[in-house]
């Protein structure tokens, strides 16, 4: 796959919009919740206004911001997402991090409200989550600069943080990763959640991460997801055909 970050900005709003309804279509974000991405060369990120529709998002409804908040670009008769600084303030610390996810699955978000409840990794695609999956015991909106870095330092070096009683976010280094994550993060809550009936669950070894890992293409499965629930959305009438191989 191309890097996104070397895509126009066009291109990347319309990555932005296609992975939102995908994310909406599989029942990870609702009517709440964003994806980001940031552009290259200090340029800030895009994100959505804060009314637009998950389900029917478009290009045209997506904010450029730089990381301080300043509206660069976008719509005139709206605002951008009132949680954007969960994504400023991620993309200030981790230089690494391209692209974030604000969502509110039902499943992840039961291991912060259940007492002695833990998020532990169960399956082999959780090897992102492998050092854990901190808590942030704050459960209201994140929506000042020193809410935003006040999550930052829970989330700490990790790739995901839970909200408590709230929802999560994802860090990833593109959007095509972005997708993938969201999807794995979501599936590995919901085996364990599952799991639980049937006895006692069992982590996944930091040797089966290892080897796990050193036999997975991050990228070539990215982009085969990307594909497969791109075309889904595609045949669910979610999503428009142009918009299949943006990335």
């Amino acid at each position: 796959m191309p890097d996104s970050l070397s895509l126009p900005v066009d291109q990347q709003r319309v990555a932005v919009a296609a992975c939102t309804r995908m994310f909406h279509h599989l029942k990870i974000l609702d009517h709440s919740g964003h994806v980001s991405v940031r552009l290259p060369d200090e340029g800030g990120f895009l994100i959505q206004a804060v009314a637009a529709s998950r389900g029917k998002l478009e290009p045209k409804d997506i904010f450029t911001l730089s990381l301080d908040g300043d509206i660069l670009d976008g719509p005139t008769d709206t605002v951008p997402a009132a949680e954007f600084h969960i994504h400023s303030e991620i993309y200030k610390a981790r230089p690494e991090v391209n692209s974030v996810l604000h969502a509110h699955p039902k499943v992840p978000i039961l291991f912060t409200i259940a007492e002695g409840a833990k998020l532990i990794m169960v399956l082999n695609h959780a090897y992102r989550w492998r050092n854990g999956v901190p808590v942030h015991p704050d459960s209201a909106h994140i929506d000042t600069v020193a809410l935003g870095r006040d999550m930052v330092a829970t989330m700490g070096d990790a790739n995901a943080v839970l909200l408590r009683a709230h929802g999560i976010v994802l860090a990833s280094e593109n959007i095509q990763s972005l997708l993938i994550d969201g999807i794995h993060f979501d599936r590995n809550a919901e085996a364990l959640f599952e799991a639980t009936s049937l006895g006692k669950p069992i982590p996944m070894s930091d040797a089966e991460f290892d080897i796990f890992e050193a036999r997975f293409d991050r990228a070539k499965h990215g982009a085969k997801l990307w594909h497969h629930y791109a075309t889904s959305a595609i045949e669910a009438g979610v999503m428009p055909e142009a918009w299949r191989d943006v990335i």
